[in-house]
């Protein structure tokens, strides 16, 4: 996404800042400084808070989940205290692209259901299985383009038939930490553009294209890509699958 196109994107629920923040410790003391930082305000009023009714707020940073940071508000007039999962993603490049989900092959098979041909396919495109067809790119795993038409025909019926399961579970999460929003932040010549989506927008504007592998011989699922992890040094975690999103493609939203 070029400059004026993120210019573009300043609207509701993003906005510009100098300076801004850089790290997800940032952006939990902002929360915890709501009361003086005009950001942190913003954050609350797109999340349906009336800033005059909240007593306190209280943000954690969490590990392991999609949800990165958790806001506790508390409002005077009411006993509960709300939670707002986040899950963060700050970047510096806007052509970046950010790991959302990786697993082994097996993890997604016993999560989704993935019958046993699909599950094959897999561990050969991201060379968990060997290929023992001779005429292929990469010696150490298949391309799905370079499979037979059946069971790439299979694998994009079977993405789409599971297509919101999938993509809930590579942006949103499971359990009481799933995430409920996606905040992103371009941090970019000392400027913070930053964008706030409820996570069902985020994954209608992720996830809601076609699903079609690519002429690279990946799988696209709208803006969401499935490829092999590769690097690692050769280490056997290369092999696991991967699925990534530019977060910056929010900011056309």
């Amino acid at each position: 996404m070029v400059k004026k196109d993120m210019d573009k994107a300043i609207a509701l629920g993003s906005a510009t800042a100098k300076g801004g923040f850089k790290n997800e410790d940032d952006i939990v003391y902002k929360f915890n400084n709501w009361k003086k930082d005009k950001e942190a305000q913003e954050w609350l009023k797109i999340m349906d808070y009336n800033l005059k009714e909240i007593e306190r707020v209280e943000a954690i940073k969490l590990h392991g989940y999609k949800t990165d940071v958790q806001i506790q508000v508390k409002i005077e007039t009411k006993d509960a205290i709300s939670l707002e999962n986040l899950s963060i993603k700050l970047v510096s490049n806007p052509q970046g692209y950010n790991q959302v989900d990786k697993r082994w092959v097996d993890k997604y098979k016993g999560l989704w259901d993935i019958p046993q041909d699909i599950t094959k396919a897999l561990k050969l495109f991201t060379g968990e299985i060997k290929p023992i067809k001779k005429e292929i790119r990469d010696k150490r795993r298949m391309f799905l383009s370079e499979m037979d038409s059946e069971i790439q025909t299979k694998i994009i019926r079977f993405f789409e038939e599971n297509k919101i399961t999938i993509v809930t579970d590579i942006l949103m999460g499971r359990g009481k930490f799933a995430a409920r929003w996606m905040l992103v932040a371009l941090i970019l010549n000392n400027e913070s553009k930053w964008a706030l989506k409820p996570i069902n927008e985020v994954m209608n504007i992720f996830g809601g294209g076609s699903i079609k592998i690519t002429e690279r011989g990946s799988l696209k699922i709208g803006e969401i890509t499935m490829q092999r992890k590769g690097g690692d040094a050769g280490r056997p975690t290369a092999n696991m699958l991967q699925f990534k999103i530019n977060p910056c493609y929010l900011f056309k939203y």
